[in-house]
Order: structure tokens, then sequence, then C-alpha cells
């Protein structure tokens, strides 16, 4: 049955649709095998040495406080890397971009192992491999702890540019039919978590044990080239840049200067507009980015703690992260393999407002320390909250695309599914740099206030308000937001908004301000939308005259008139 499955989602595209996607898969796994070999090492790094630090010292720990700080910090510089993608995929192809923004996250990310090479750090010693002690870091660099603070920020404007434009390149190569779509995303992302799985469980079991936090990361740029390299290959998809219209008439270096900033505030207007003037886009706030920060903070704030507080091991988070990208995997799969039965992303979202309930085992659970069984058992807990999201994300993800392919907004210089995309993502890195750094502080308050590293410092309180209350009101917004569409009051509704979506684009209706695209129920369509304004360039079915497509069909067919109903008539395209 599933082979099946996938046969006949692989033949549903065009050769060169798969070839595409093969690049495409084959660059984002080694991207992720690398990406979580950096982050799980980072994070575990800091957590170290601020602990160190705080014990050579014989001060009070702000470890959780100064690594809020850090990752919200790198969150916050991934904001200017994802508005910065609105304007850059109308000026180059799409893997151009992609492929320079993973190369230049590889060099930052070998900055840091060339800093602590030159200040004095080692690999781990073979006697701490098997048994490492909970305090003695003394093989790291000696360098300022905080020195990693303005370099992890860095690799956050890489970071952001990447992730963002991994979930717009899909329509690039398959256009704005919903269904392949859906699967496109569900593919990709089941080996995306194949690859982060991977990746998670062997920094955890191999490379932190006998390299140390501080070199673990030494594969990440060889991953990253390899990466830019395969997305490299991938075809142009008919990409014709555009000239910027924004001080088009200003000298070059002001441009240079003023044009970015320009574009960043019309990036972000646009998308807000776009959202919060829309019914149809509104419920996406919670639905995408706050089920976003939910899931990050669960990953990055919550494992950490509870892995270095709980277990007294920092390497053992990455243990607790694999076991969260194995629910990633399997909530893809299950949107891949279902997506006929299932055809709106709102019971997947419903189901990861749910499951965030999970955490409240954790105020109540009193593991034994240095016992890696315990971080195992976590893993297994997280997986049932990642499938929930991952399931959404795929499926609303495809949602996103497909209905911004039919969206033209006014504006000039920015793509409407771009600027959507980078409003939602923003919003999510927003509200993580701001929340990560006051809630690590909670959680160190706690843990000094109940004995610090010396007297047996506890932070089940922290957890109980930063995972338990703190999820608990998350998944009561994301669960309301779920009732906003048109005709989502049915438990697994068919259409939102009256609105077919699994069928080709025709041409651009006005509604509320913005395009809305037709569609044909019968298969064929003209591809004559472009990159700029949310969709791509091109036809597989027409032939090219002058800036145009042109082929002639005459049908009866539903076509969607703006207002949510439909109308029956003859057309000649």
């Amino acid at each position: 049955m599933f082979l099946s499955i996938i046969r006949e989602s692989w033949r549903c595209y065009t050769a060169l649709e798969r070839r595409n996607i093969a690049l495409y898969i084959l660059g984002i796994m080694l991207y992720k095998f690398g990406l979580e070999a950096f982050n799980g090492s980072i994070v575990a790094l800091a957590t170290n040495r601020y602990d160190y630090d705080a014990f050579v010292s014989n001060t009070t720990s702000k470890t959780f406080e100064r690594v809020g700080l850090l990752t919200g910090l790198n969150q916050a510089f991934q904001c200017i890397g994802a508005i910065l993608i609105a304007p850059l995929v109308r000026r180059a192809p799409t893997k151009v971009v992609l492929a320079v923004s993973v190369l230049a996250f590889g060099l930052l990310t070998a900055l840091l192992l060339i800093v602590d090479a030159s200040t004095g750090g080692t690999f781990v010693p073979k006697g701490f491999r098997e048994n490492h002690p909970r305090n003695d870091f003394s093989y790291y660099g000696k360098y300022n702890t905080d020195g990693l603070i303005p370099i992890y920020s860095v690799t956050g404007i890489a970071y952001g540019m990447v992730e963002l434009i991994r979930r717009v390149i899909p329509r690039d190569i398959v256009g704005g039919n919903v269904q392949k779509l859906r699967r496109l995303d569900a593919l990709v992302h089941i080996f995306y978590e194949i690859a982060g799985t991977s990746g998670a469980f062997c920094t955890a079991l191999a490379l932190i044990p006998n390299l140390g936090n501080n070199y673990s990361f030494i594969i990440t740029p060889v991953c990253f080239t390899m990466a830019a390299a395969t997305w490299y290959s991938i075809t142009n998809l008919d990409f014709q840049p555009q000239a910027q219209e924004v001080l088009s008439e200003k000298p070059a270096y002001v441009k240079a200067i003023f044009g970015s900033f320009l574009l960043f505030f019309e990036s972000f207007w646009t998308g807000g507009k776009l959202i919060f003037t829309n019914r149809r886009f509104i419920w996406l706030l919670p639905g995408y980015a706050i089920a976003l920060y939910g899931h990050r903070y669960l990953e990055n704030g919550i494992a950490p703690a509870v892995a270095r507080r709980y277990l007294g091991n920092s390497a053992w988070s990455q243990l607790i992260v694999g076991g969260s990208n194995l629910g990633e995997l399997l909530g893809a799969a299950f949107v891949f393999f279902f997506t006929n039965l299932i055809t709106t992303p709102i019971p997947w979202i419903r189901l990861d407002a749910v499951m965030l309930l999970i955490v409240w085992y954790l105020p109540f659970w009193r593991p034994p320390a240095g016992q890696v069984g315990y971080a195992w058992i976590v893993a297994a807990t997280f997986l049932p909250i990642s499938f929930g999201w991952a399931a959404g994300d795929v499926s609303l993800a495809a949602y996103i695309q497909a209905t911004l392919a039919r969206v033209e907004s006014k504006t000039k210089n920015v793509s409407a599914l771009g600027a959507v995309m980078a409003f939602l993502y923003t919003t999510y890195i927003v509200l993580y740099a701001i929340t990560s750094p006051v809630l690590g502080r909670y959680i160190d308050h706690v843990f000094n206030e109940s004995g610090g590293t010396e007297n047996g410092g506890d932070i089940h309180l922290a957890i109980l308000n930063i995972g338990a209350v703190q999820f608990t009101i998350l998944s009561v917004v994301i669960l309301a937001a779920t009732f906003v569409p048109q005709g989502a009051f049915a438990f697994n509704p068919d259409l939102l908004f009256d609105e077919q979506l699994d069928t080709e684009i025709v041409k651009p209706n006005k509604l509320d301000g913005i395009d809305l695209a037709n569609r044909r129920s019968d298969g064929e369509h003209t591809n004559t939308y472009s990159t700029r304004n949310g969709s791509r360039y091109g036809s597989r079915h027409a032939s090219r005259h002058g800036s145009s497509h042109t082929y002639r069909h005459e049908s009866r067919h539903g076509v969607y008139d703006g207002d949510r109903r439909y109308q029956s008539h003859a057309s000649v395209t």
C-alpha cells in the first residue's frame, strides 16, 4: 500500500520536477544533518561553559539566562535574513540565493572552530569519554564565553534566509497545485527529519562524547558546502530577474545603504496587511507562528534545561531533540500517506494543540541524574508532541503556498508568498527572541534560590510555569484559531472558504485589495504568473511568445468570482 502511494505520488511529477525534487531533497538532508550537529553542539557548549565559569568563579549561575540570550539573539538575526528573502528572490534565482546563504552559514560555523583552536582548545580527553566529570571542561578554549553570542547571532542571518527560502522553493519547483505541494512538502519533511533524527543521535552518541562540544560540529561546514553545491545544480525554473524600483533613481551606493531597509519594511508591511485584512489569512498567525514558537521552545528551551538540571548531562538534550525529530518524521509521513483523506490543515493543527499538553508530566517527574535511559524516556514523550506539530506544519505550509500562489500583491518589490512567510516567520522569531532570555533568567532564579550548583538546586517549579502553564496557553490559542476559517467547524473539513486548491492556476481575481487567482477544474492550466507576485515563471504546456504564454482551450468550468461563490461559464483562453 505504502509503496503504491509513493509510486503514485512520484508519477504525478514531470521528469524535470523529479530531478529538481531529488536534488532539493539531497541538499536539504545534508543541510539538516550539519544543522543538528551545529545547533545541538552550540547550545550544549554554551550551557557547559557558563556552568563551568560559575563553578570556577564561585558565583551564582546565569547559565540559562545567557543561553536564552544566545538563542534569542540568533532568532532576532534570523528575522533580518528572513525579510531579505522577499526582495532577493526577485533579483536572483531561488537556488542561487539558497546556495549562497547556506555556504555563508558554513563559513560562519567554521569561525567558531578556529576561535576555539586558536585559544588552546582541544578534543575531549580520552579519560573523559566514558565518564565525563560534571563540572570539568578545562579542555575548552580559553576565550570569554560571551564571545559565543555575537558569532552565533550573526549565523542567524544566514540561518533565517535558508529556513524561510526552503519553505518557498517547493512552489517554484511544482507550481501552485496544493496536492503536489502537500505531497512534496511532506516528502521533503520526511527526508528532512530522517537527516535531523540521525544528526541529533549522531551528535549526542558519537560526536560530542568523542570530540567534545567544542569540536562536535566540525562536520557542519563540510555538510553545508555539499548542500550548496547540490542546490546550485537545480534547474533555473525559468527565472527572469526584475530591476529594483525602490530608490531606482538614486546612485548605486545610496540604493545599497537604504534600499534594503526600505524593502525590509515593505516586506513586513505587505505580509502584515495581507494577514490582518483578510479572514482567510488571519488565522495563520497563531496556527503557524505561535505553533512554531512552541515547538522551537520545546527543543531549545525545555530540552536543554531538563538535560542539564534533571539528568546532569547537557549533551543528552540532543537525544531528546532526536526523539522530537523522529516525531516530526512520523508526522510528515502521515500527511504524505493520508493527503487525500485529510485535505485541510485544520485537523492536524488541532492535534498539535492537544499534544502540547503532554509536557504537564515534567514538573512532577524526578528522575535520577546520570542515567541516559531517562533521556530516552523524555525523547519518547516529546515524539507525539512533535508528531502533531510536524503534521500541522507540513499541511499548513502547503496550504499557504497554494493559497498565495493565487495571490498577486499590488506592491512591486516583494512577492506575496515571500512577504507573508517573512511576516509569519519574523513574528515567531521576535516572540522567541523576547521570551527566551526572560524565561531563561527565571529558570536560573529558581535554580539559585533552591540551592544552586553546590546545594542541589531544583528547577521543577520553573518547568511547571515555563512548560506546563505556558504550553497550556499556547494550546488554547492555537485551538481557537482553527475555528476562524469558513467551513472549519467540521471535524475534518473538505474545503476552507469554499476554495478548491488542488487545481491549477488560470488568472488572478481581486479580493480585498489583493488579487486572487482563478483555477481550472479540468486539470489544464496556463502558468502566466511569476516569482515576483507569489508564483513562478514559465509553463510546460504553452509556448512562449514574447513575455506571455498562449494556448487555446474551451470548456465549461467553475471559476471563483472573488466572493466565495462559483460561476459556470464558457471561457476561451
